[in-house]
């Protein structure tokens, strides 16, 4: 289970990824998840399917301000691949701050554990945190309890950093971030029929665990003018599928 720790989201024009990338580069160094791609660049893909009920509490707690809200999402990255891992999590936000519970199953396993609930079948090195068996039983107990199903996928290219200087820093940038409503687990590395979030921007998020943000971050910050958002993928995800919708029929 992770410690919890401070997110700061901005929505950022994408014509100034460039000079920010390189505005960076002297406090930071490359997360070793990233991979080069087509177009040259050091990033990954990550891809979430988000669970709500049929009222969309999870949805609806955003709009409404509630500070304590959690989110249940099955998450991987990039490409399929045989033996491919996922994570179960749960990101709780606690008034400013933000905890994750994760644990990790196999790809092709996934319906079976949600169907039979038997997570000791499945789960993935157990023993390398004493956390990840609780952190699977209380996704699972919310599944089943509340009735939980696939209310979005999120898939988008982020690329990463850490702190050269404290390595709890990490800086992210969230590109081209993509929805569809109501998916089912079999379209976790789909590549099709999206709806995109932003047509302009890219979020960018610095993230860290003690109070006050980095000094060269706040001048990262105000250098570029960019100002603090609540922006969740999730919620507008949702959304742009739902105008989606309405403009196509």
């Amino acid at each position: 289970m992770d410690k919890l720790r401070y997110e700061r989201k901005y929505l950022v024009p994408n014509d100034l990824i460039h000079d920010l990338r390189s505005r960076l580069m002297p406090f930071v160094e490359h997360d070793k998840n990233m991979i080069k791609s087509e177009s040259g660049l050091m990033q990954y893909t990550v891809r979430s399917i988000y669970y709500d009920n049929r009222s969309l509490d999870f949805y609806n707690e955003k709009s409404a301000g509630v500070l304590l809200r959690r989110k249940f999402r099955i998450r991987s990255y990039n490409t399929y691949e045989p033996d491919k891992v996922v994570v179960f999590e749960i990101k709780r936000k606690i008034e400013n701050r933000i905890k994750k519970h994760r644990s990790y199953f196999k790809y092709e396993h996934i319906n079976d554990v949600l169907q039979s609930g038997c997570i000791e079948d499945y789960i993935l090195n157990p023993k390398q945190s004493e956390t990840q068996v609780d952190d699977a039983r209380r996704f699972m107990y919310h599944v089943k309890k509340d009735f939980l199903h696939p209310s979005v996928l999120i898939v988008y290219e982020r690329e990463a950093w850490h702190g050269k200087f404290n390595h709890g820093v990490r800086i992210t940038f969230d590109k081209n971030i993509r929805s569809i409503r109501y998916p089912c687990i079999e379209m976790l590395f789909e590549e099709g029929n999206f709806s995109y979030l932003f047509d302009k921007h890219f979020v960018l998020e610095i993230k860290y665990f003690k109070e006050p943000m980095p000094v060269w971050g706040k001048s990262l910050v105000k250098e570029f003018g960019i100002r603090l958002e609540a922006i969740s993928k999730y919620t507008l995800g949702f959304d742009a599928s739902i105008k989606r919708k309405m403009i196509t029929y």
